[in-house]
C-alpha cells in the first residue's frame, strides 16, 4: 500500500508526470543526428570521493548519498562544499541544522569560504527559486527526507514528497546544468529510505558506511550513470573531519597476528581497486545440539556453503562445529573470488595450523571443490606483491596465457584439497 495524497487542483501548481521544466520542448529524431558538446568533470578536492564517482563530478548530474544516521554524511558534504567553493559558488541547503549550527561544524573541519552559502530551509518553493537567482555551481540537499511541496498535503518525509522533491531537484540539474548532492537517510534494514523510483531518478548512488565502533569509513558506489559500479573509497573519521585513506590494504592488515590460526588474507577488488583484507575464523567444537554459524562483513549463505564444500571435499568434520567468522577492519566482502581464503581461514583454525604470514588467496570455490578463475587476477597479484607478500594461491586456470610478474611466486591450484594442502601442510 503505498500513500498517495492528491492536492486540491485550485491549489495545485504542480506538473504531471517527471517532465523536465526550463528545457526547451524537443522532438524525436535519428541517433546518428544527435551532437553533443564533452563537458569534462570536474574534481571535488577529494581524491577518494573522484574515484568512487569515476573520476570526478559530470556537470548537471544528479548524486544521492546515502547512510546509516551519525555515520558522517553531513561531514563529508560540508567538506566537499568547502573544497568545491574554492573554485566555483556553492549552495549547502540544510533542513536538519541552523546556519549557526554548520557554522559550528564548518569552523571543526576547517571550512572556510566566502564561495560557500548556507540555507536553512525545508520549502522546495523557496529553495527553487533561491536557485534560479543565485545560480550556483554545486547544490546540497541535507536532506532530501526533510525538504517539502507545500501543494502536497501528505507529511515531510513522505512516499509522495520524497518522489516529488527528487523530481524538482532532476528537473535542477538537467534543466540548468547545476550539479546537485542529494544526502539520504537509510531504514534499518540498510536501504535507502522512501520510494525505490529514487534511486531510479538519479545519476549516481553512493553508500557512506562503516562500524561506528570504528574510525574507518567506506564510500561505496551501487550506481553510477558515468562511471564503474562497486569502486570504493576509504576515509578515516577524526576529530577534525575525515580523512582521506590512500592505501586502505595496509590498514586492514596493520593489527594482524603472525602466528595466529584461523587467519588468511584475501586479495578482493572493490569496483577497481584491489583490497587485501584479513579474513578470521574461529572454529570451536559445540556445546549444543545445533552448531552455530555467524559471519560480520561476510554472507552468511556463503559461509554455510564453503563449510559444506569443505566437509564433503576435504574430510572436515564440521557438522558439529561452531563457525564465527569475520572480515576484519569492518570491511564488508561479497564476491566470489573471497571462498578460497574462507575455507583456508576455516581450515587453518579447525586444525589449529598457522599459515605463512607472507601468502594470500584468491579463488571461487565450486560445489565439486574445484577452485575457479576470478577477475583482475594481474591487479590482485600486483598489490600482493607491492605489500610485500611473497607467495599467492590462484585459480589454476588463471595462469593460462599469463606470465607472472618476478620476485613473487604465483602457485595455480585446481582443487580445494591442493590449496589446503599447499596452504596448512
Amino acid at each position: 500500500m503505498v500513500e498517495e495524497t492528491i492536492a486540491p487542483k485550485s491549489n495545485s501548481t504542480r506538473t504531471a508526470g517527471l517532465r523536465r521544466t526550463g528545457v526547451d520542448e524537443v522532438k524525436p529524431e535519428p541517433l546518428s543526428s544527435v551532437t553533443f558538446q564533452s563537458e569534462p568533470r570536474f574534481k571535488t578536492g577529494m581524491e577518494e570521493l573522484n574515484r568512487v564517482l569515476g573520476g570526478g563530478v559530470v556537470p548537471g548530474s544528479l548524486i544521492l548519498i546515502g547512510g546509516d544516521p551519525g555515520i558522517g554524511k553531513s561531514t563529508l558534504m560540508l567538506q566537499v562544499s568547502g573544497q568545491l567553493s574554492r573554485s566555483g559558488k556553492i549552495l549547502y541547503v540544510s533542513g536538519e541544522e541552523s546556519a549557526s549550527q554548520i557554522k559550528m561544524r564548518a569552523d571543526r573541519l576547517d571550512v572556510d569560504s566566502k564561495q560557500l552559502y548556507v540555507f536553512p530551509e525545508t520549502d522546495m518553493n523557496v529553495i527553487k527559486s533561491t536557485i534560479s537567482d543565485m545560480k550556483p555551481d554545486a547544490v546540497v540537499i541535507d536532506s532530501v527526507q526533510t525538504m517539502q511541496i507545500p501543494e502536497l498535503q501528505s507529511a515531510t518525509g513522505s512516499v509522495a514528497q520524497i518522489r516529488e522533491v527528487t523530481a524538482d531537484l532532476m528537473n535542477i540539474a538537467k534543466g540548468q546544468g547545476i550539479t546537485v548532492f542529494v544526502v539520504g537517510h537509510v531504514t534499518k534494514g540498510g536501504a535507502i529510505a522512501g520510494p525505490k523510483i529514487l534511486e531510479h531518478m538519479v545519476d549516481t548512488v553512493l553508500y557512506f558506511e562503516g562500524d561506528l565502533h570504528h574510525s574507518y569509513r567506506i564510500l561505496r558506489t551501487v550506481k553510477n550513470r558515468f562511471g564503474s559500479t562497486n569502486e570504493l573509497g576509504v576515509f578515516e573519521m577524526m576529530t577534525d573531519g575525515l580523512h582521506e585513506v590512500t592505501n586502505p590494504s595496509e590498514i586492514f592488515l596493520e593489527e594482524r597476528l603472525k602466528d595466529a590460526t584461523g587467519s588468511a588474507i584475501v586479495v578482493s577488488m572493490e569496483g577497481t581497486r584491489p583490497i587485501l583484507v584479513e579474513i578470521q575464523a574461529l572454529v570451536t567444537a559445540s556445546v549444543f545440539g545445533n552448531a552455530t554459524r555467524t559471519a560480520t562483513g561476510l554472507d552468511r549463505n556463503r559461509v554455510s556453503l564453503i563449510m559444506a564444500v569443505l566437509e564433503k571435499r576435504a574430510g572436515l568434520l564440521l557438522q558439529n562445529q561452531d563457525a564465527y567468522l569475520k572480515a576484519a577492519g569492518g570491511v564488508k566482502l561479497d564476491e566470489p573470488a573471497i571462498d578460497l581464503a574462507i575455507a583456508v581461514s576455516i581450515a587453518s583454525s579447525y586444525k589449529n595450523r598457522g599459515t605463512s604470514p607472507t601468502e594470500c588467496y584468491v579463488g571461487e570455490l565450486g560445489l565439486t571443490g574445484e577452485v575457479r578463475r576470478v577477475t583482475r587476477i594481474e591487479q590482485r597479484v600486483s598489490e600482493a606483491q607491492k605489500l610485500g607478500f611473497k607467495r599467492v594461491l590462484v585459480p589454476a586456470n588463471n595462469l593460462q596465457g599469463w606470465t607472472p610478474p618476478k620476485g613473487i611466486d604465483v602457485v595455480g591450484v585446481s582443487t580445494l584439497s591442493q590449496a589446503l594442502k599447499l596452504a596448512l601442510g
